[in-house]
């Protein structure tokens, strides 16, 4: 079946591109041969006509906000790491000569020219981000060898290793705004095409393992069409049939920086991301960025599991707490692995818990078994759906309204909490909402930023009789928050090197981040600047 799939998948791509094939590949140089003046001259070249810059930090920091926000990260990590991951940290800029050559002296078999792009994104990462990319830095020892044994595998060049970099920042279980899911961001049809399994218990693109190999195969397929490395990756971001398009809008032309401007807004600034990501990963030394490690490391094996299973049943008998199964199972997506006699599946444990399971398997099976599988059978997806592990006793219940480009991920990040107890909450299915959606959240009440987000979300402006809200604009929502928030009176403070509103404000009793924000009209938390005056508000 799987080679049924993947011839369909060839025979749709090479339709698509035969006619982009015959009008370019006349004369064309040979793509995968890249010479040390070539490289130069694309550097100059891109120097020189710099291209748009469009702003993707937003989707960028949803990700990184989502890999923090992770059980394994939340728990893996000490409490300073994680608050240093939400700080800004200015850092000294160097020479364009620097970056270029450095970026040369990769080696790497993908060309990695430098201009404005790619330089706005190495600072996004080694600046505006710091914190989280040393966090993220720290999960490469465990994803980093899957990725090079599946891409040595199919002799593909070791650099595509970033590309889950940028996709997912290693989250295995992120979901974008369109659907993708997992490390590589696989879109459904094109998962069902490499063989994924995907039904109401199982999700494989979120299998780092299984997700990754097909990932590999499906790069290997479009550099069989292109045989240029940056279109490959351009056309994974965006699927082949975007990638045509920019091609016959470009008149014909192949390269990914003569058809940058054709291309969807967000894969404009794919290529310059993964250079940027590509360098960061391997200079980070120079720029002082070390890998923050866990305080435990995911040392894991794995056991082919022949029954009905849920998660409950093995936390309980093997100590372990069930959010750290789901951590290593992400590709199940109800807390059960589906096996049956005729249909194995894999669960992975901590290395230590391999053969405590094999020793009590039978045990394991039958905990609680007419619960779980009444009749041995599966229960109904409505007792499964909307269980979370999170103790909501004593912490704050808030009801937030979704706005235009939320997410699951992105709200959860905001808040502090896991996608999953969020989805939990409100029974979200399928990750979808809708703009003005009413969510249950709960909120630790002895987290400022957490309380502030809670009341900030809680305000409700005042309308007039004359005024409709839909005619409020969004500087008077501002300032009809700020008026319920503070009382009026300030102090001064001076913003020095590595600070951030949230540190800022947990220098002040009962000031929150949001405040700050609010009095002093900040649209971007992240653009403060060292010596930059801001008024604190005075609590009574």
């Amino acid at each position: 079946m799987n080679k049924i799939n993947h011839g369909i998948l060839i025979i749709t791509l090479l339709m698509c591109s035969i006619n982009l094939k015959a009008q370019t590949n006349i004369n064309q140089p040979n793509a995968s041969v890249i010479t040390e003046d070539s490289l130069l001259d694309s550097v100059k070249t891109t120097l020189a006509d710099p291209f748009p810059d469009d702003n993707l930090d937003n989707i960028l920091s949803d990700k990184l906000d989502s890999m923090v926000n992770t059980w394994y990260v939340q728990n893996a990590y000490a409490v300073d790491s994680l608050e240093k991951a939400c700080s800004y940290v200015e850092q000294n800029e160097l020479p364009d000569s620097v970056y270029i050559s450095r970026l040369q002296n990769l080696d790497s078999y993908i060309p990695l020219p430098f201009n404005e792009s790619v330089k706005k994104f190495i600072n996004f990462y080694l600046n505006k981000r710091r914190g989280q990319v040393s966090i993220m830095m720290g999960l490469t020892n465990y994803y980093f060898p899957l990725f090079e044994e599946a891409l040595a595998k199919y002799n593909l060049p070791a650099e595509l290793k970033y590309l889950p970099i940028i996709e997912s920042a290693l989250n295995p279980r992120i979901v974008s705004r369109a659907g993708a899911s997992g490390l590589w961001q696989f879109m459904y049809g094109t998962a069902k095409m490499y063989g994924l399994e995907i039904n109401s218990y199982i999700d494989e693109r979120n299998d780092p393992i299984k997700s990754t190999d097909a990932a590999a195969r499906y790069l290997r397929d479009l550099y069989a069409i292109y045989g240029d490395w940056h279109i490959v990756i351009a056309a994974y971001n965006c699927g082949p049939g975007n990638v045509n398009k920019a091609v016959r809008r470009s008149g014909g032309k192949q390269n990914y920086w003569e058809i940058y401007s054709k291309l969807p807004k967000e894969t404009r600034g794919y290529i310059p991301i993964f250079i940027a990501a590509t360098y960061v990963m391997n200079h980070s030394k120079e720029h002082n960025l070390i890998p923050i490690q866990p305080s435990f490391k995911l040392l894991t094996d794995t056991i082919i599991v022949n029954s009905y299973v849920n998660f409950e049943q093995i936390a309980a008998n093997l100590d372990i707490p069930v959010q750290e199964i789901r951590q290593l199972n992400p590709q199940y997506k109800r807390d059960i692995i589906p096996a049956k006699s005729d249909k194995s599946y894999v669960l992975k444990l901590p290395l230590d818990k391999i053969s405590p399971f094999i020793d009590n398997q039978t045990q394991i099976f039958a905990y609680n078994r007419d619960k779980y599988f009444p009749n041995n059978q599966i229960a109904l997806i409505k007792e499964v759906v909307g269980k979370s592990n999170y103790n909501t006793e004593g912490k704050k219940k808030i009801v937030y309204t979704v706005q235009r480009g939320d997410s699951p991920g992105k709200i959860a990040g905001k808040f502090r909490i896991s996608t999953s107890n969020l989805v939990a909450w409100n029974n979200i299915r399928h990750n979808m909402i809708r703009t003005g959606q009413k969510l249950t959240i709960y909120v630790n009440g002895n987290t400022p930023e957490t309380l502030a987000r809670a009341e900030t979300a809680k305000v409700k402006p005042e309308v007039s009789k004359v005024q409709t809200r839909s005619q409020i604009i969004p500087s008077q929502l501002q300032t009809i928050s700020a008026e319920k928030a503070l009382n009026g009176e300030y102090t001064l403070y001076t913003v020095r090197s590595g600070d951030s509103l949230y540190t800022i404000a947990k220098q002040f009793a009962g000031v929150s981040d949001i405040e700050i924000k609010l009095l002093n009209n900040i649209k971007n938390a992240r653009n403060i600047v060292p010596g930059q005056k801001l008024k604190i508000p005075v609590k009574a």
